[in-house]
This record gives C-alpha cells, structure tokens and sequence, in this order.
C-alpha cells in the first residue's frame, strides 16, 4: 500500500507505541486520525506528528465504549473521505495473581483489549467493506503466545487478538476481499510508560522485563504491516524465537518466561502499593511519553541472552524427550 496520501487510524495515540506510529506513519506522508482517552495528551502527539507537513484529526475515543469507536471511524471519513489503516493499539494491564486480583481490574483489561479491538473492527470494517480495501492491524504481544503468570488478564487478551485477526481473516476471504488485510503485530517488552502506569495487586514494583526494544522499532514494523501485509509480525528475533520454540517445546518456554517474569518483571526489592492504575482514569498528561527510560535503544545484549535462553531451554526439552523415547523399551509383536 501507498502510505503518502492515506489515511491512517490509531488507537492509544497519546505516548508509547501509538505516538511512535503516529511519527513514523506522519514522516511518510499520511493523514492521521489520532484517538486516546486524554485529548491534551492526544494534541500534544498530534503537533509532534504536524511538523511533517501531514494533517492530524484527534478523536477523544474510550475504546470500550462502541459508539464512540463508531463516531471515531465516523470522524475520519468526514474528514478524509475514507479509511486506508486502521491500527488497534489501545491496551492496558494488571499485574496480580489470578487468586488475588480484583475481579473488576480483570475485567476492565478483557473490556479494553478485546472488545475495544472489536469495536475497531468492526468500525474499520464498516468503512473498508465498501472501498474494497485497507488494511487492519492489531497490536497484540509475544505473550499471547507465551502467556505469562501474574499476567493472566493480558495474555488472555492478547490470544483473544490473536484469534479475532484469523476469525476477521476467514470472513473476509470468504467473502472474497482479497485487497483487505488483517495484520496482527507481536512485540515484546517495549521501552514506553505502560509498565508505570499499569495495575498493581502482586506488592512488587514491575520493571521493563528484558529484551527490551524500543518503540520506533515497533513503528516501523506498523508501517511495513501496511506497505507489504502479513498475517503475523513478531517485532525483533526474541519474539520470532520464543514464538518459534513454543511451538517446538512448551513446557520449557513456559518455565523459562516464568522464571524470567519472577526475576526480571517484578522487583525483588523495591515494594509498591496495590493500584488500579490507568484502567479506569487515563494518566496523567505528563505521564505521555514515547520513551519509559527503560533504556530500550541499548538492551541489545539482553535480547540475546533471552532469545538464547529460550533456544537452549527449548533444545533441552527436547533432548530430553527425544532420550525418552530412546530409553523407553520396544514393543516385540
């Protein structure tokens, strides 16, 4: 797809991921429509993005609320007269045992992340149905592949995601729409706030779990989704290779990530009080940043220790199955 010239959707635009896409697609070209839940924070993205020359609408959008997913969709089209790339990005997150979390803040993160992506899809759809084209993608994460404890609500999100894109995919080829594309996007960890602004029930801090990658990297996989369309866009090669292993050898991925989660994800040391964080009320505006100062341009070493430890977890599991199988004594017939 030719990105100058189109118009482009992104949900969650205020600070992270979603201003990290929102600058990526601006400098090449396109019409943005930006939506987040707190409009000072939204402008202040789209001015960043207006500095390109490109012309940015800002949509105060809840994204758990259809209707005003609807009118989002809605006020693009007044606008630019059509819809090329729709982004659902908007997410949050709880981190608590599944005993102990609150049962609302559990709900709210399915509210936010599944429906909230539905509601996207089906506004976009609405809107590309008739065109013949665009292009949808979702932003879901490594862990709805390798879930993760003390993140149960998240990672049953994002495998939600993960299931809506191939659902959408099936529709739409069944009803022969070859020219709309339906992209899922899998980071991992990402340099932004959302580890500072999410909610808290485990009495630890949550750090940034290495690898940790920045969120340009990810805006640039965003804009290759919709120049050159795939179905699935794991961002960098720890996530194509924990994905990859998971496949292969479960039970040692999952023990990995596991072990990697109690000791790099949850602080040890530092305690932190219960929370709700940014589930029910956006954060505050000057807490709408690209970067979180996790230092995600420099984790490099990280990333390869983590992807190599999946791979040898992985090749161990599966060594010691294969020894199994050897052990094991043959049948006489």
């Amino acid at each position: 797809m030719r990105i100058k010239g189109s118009t482009v959707v992104i949900t969650g635009a205020s600070s992270g991921v979603g201003r990290a896409a929102a600058v990526r697609y601006a400098k090449s070209g396109a019409n943005l429509v930006l939506a987040a839940r707190d409009a000072e924070a939204l402008e202040d993205a789209a001015e960043t993005c207006r500095e390109q020359g490109v012309i940015v609408l800002t949509v105060p959008t809840d994204v758990t609320d259809a209707r005003a997913v609807d009118q989002l969709a809605k006020e693009a089209v007044r606008e630019f007269a059509g819809i090329d790339v729709w982004i659902n990005n908007a997410s949050v997150s709880l981190f608590a045992s599944i005993a102990d979390a609150p049962l609302e803040d559990f709900r709210r993160v399915l509210d936010v992340n599944i429906m909230g992506y539905v509601h996207g899809a089906r506004a976009a759809l609405r809107y590309m149905r008739p065109q013949g084209q665009g292009v949808l993608i979702n932003v879901s994460s490594v862990v709805g592949h390798v879930p993760q404890p003390y993140t149960a609500a998240y990672s049953i999100s994002k495998a939600g995601v993960n299931a809506l894109s191939v659902s959408l995919r099936s529709e739409l080829a069944l009803d022969k729409f070859k020219d709309i594309h339906v992209v899922t996007v899998l980071p991992p960890t990402i340099d932004t706030p959302f580890f500072d602004q999410v909610a808290n029930a485990t009495g630890r801090k949550v750090l940034a779990m290495p690898p940790v990658h920045s969120p340009e990297e990810v805006a640039e996989v965003l804009l290759k989704a919709a120049r050159k369309p795939r179905h699935d866009m794991p961002v960098g090669s720890a996530a194509k290779q924990m994905i990859r292993q998971h496949r292969v050898s479960p039970a040692s991925v999952e023990s990995l990530m596991a072990q990697q989660v109690d000791k790099k994800h949850l602080s040890s040391t530092q305690p932190a009080a219960a929370t709700h964080g940014n589930l029910f009320q956006p954060s505050p505006s000057e807490r709408h940043e690209l970067h979180g100062g996790w230092d995600g341009r420099r984790r490099q070493a990280g990333r390869r220790l983590l992807a190599t430890g999946a791979l040898v977890a992985a090749a161990a599991g599966g060594l010691a199955v294969l020894g199994r199988q050897q052990d094991r004594p043959r049948r006489r017939h």
